[in-house]
Order: C-alpha cells, then structure tokens, then sequence
C-alpha cells in the first residue's frame, strides 16, 4: 500500500543551497526562459549557476533546466523550444548533440514498490552527435549512444547503442554515421 505522507528526500541531495535554488527559480522563471532572452545571455546565467557549457552552445527560449549545477554540455550542442531537463542528478550532453522541441530529460523516478515512494534516480548521458528528437522522452540511468537518435515523441528507458535509431512504437535499427 502507497503512503506518500512517508515520503522524504533522505539520500537526495540538491547540490546547493536554498538560497541559490530560489534565486535560480526566480532567474529561470523571470529571465532564462523568455522569448526576448538571447540565447548568449542564456548560456551565461547556466554557467553563472554552475553549469559546465562548451563553445557555440545555443539553448532557445522556454527551456527549463532544473538544476543548473548538475548540467555538461559540450561544443556545438543544441537545446531546443520548450525542451525540459530535469536533472535532479546529472545530465551530460556531448558535443553536436540535438536535444530537439520539447524533449524531455528526466532523471527522477520512484520505486514504486517501497511505500514511501522514495527517489530511484539516476544521471543521463547523450553522447557526442546524438539526437534527442521532438517531444522525446529519456528516462532515468540511460546512455544515448554516440550518433544515435531518440524518434519523436519516443520513450527511452534503456541504454542505446552508438548508431541506432529508437522510435515512438520501439523499433531499434542502425542507422548511417553522419558525413
């Protein structure tokens, strides 16, 4: 039987204060994710609030990061319109890497069989040249492997190959290495 008055954060760190939690709330809210927001001053406030972002890194409006601190991103990488990182642990994207409309990333789970409903987490990594396509999921504990792709409005919930495509209905296939 579900008790979710037990639920706790035990074991669950946030990485900062909550001081610095609410400030980034009230700068992504108020700042990060509007429209008028250059992309330039975009990537300054994450690397502001701790986060690690390589050169030519270009994050468009409306994206949500949850925990600046917990966040890599390479060169040359992506983050599209309305796209959701919610990375209560890390999340690592590579170089050239696509992360497209409204994906998601979420690093957060429950174990659904203990009572108290407590925090099964795990980081996410997409590695170099992969592409996590519109309004695709990617779940907590998985690795999108190199040049691969996530469909749109697929689910991921297990590792995936370097150079393999995975679809919204499950389907696995190879696909070419860019040129």
């Amino acid at each position: 039987m579900r008790d979710l008055s037990a639920f706790t954060l035990a074991g669950y760190d946030k990485g900062r204060g909550k001081l610095t939690q609410a400030l980034w709330f009230a700068v992504m809210n108020l700042v990060f994710t509007a429209w008028w927001c250059p992309a330039r001053l975009r990537v300054a406030l994450l690397r502001a609030f701790g986060a690690t972002i390589g050169e030519n890194v270009l994050i468009r409006h409306r994206v949500r990061v949850l925990w600046p601190w917990k966040l890599t991103v390479g060169d040359h990488t992506w983050i599209g319109e309305g796209a959701w990182l919610l990375n209560l642990e890390p999340v690592t994207l590579g170089a050239h890497v696509c992360v497209s409309q409204e994906a998601l990333l979420c690093t957060g789970s429950h174990d659904h069989r203990a009572a108290g409903f407590r925090y099964r987490n795990a980081p996410i990594t997409v590695e170099d040249g992969a592409w996590v396509a519109a309004r695709a999921t990617v779940l907590a504990g998985t690795r999108v492997g190199r040049h691969s792709v996530v469909g749109a409005g697929a689910v991921l919930h297990r590792d995936l190959p370097e150079l393999t495509l995975h679809t919204a209905d499950g389907t696995r296939r190879p696909v070419e290495e860019p040129m």
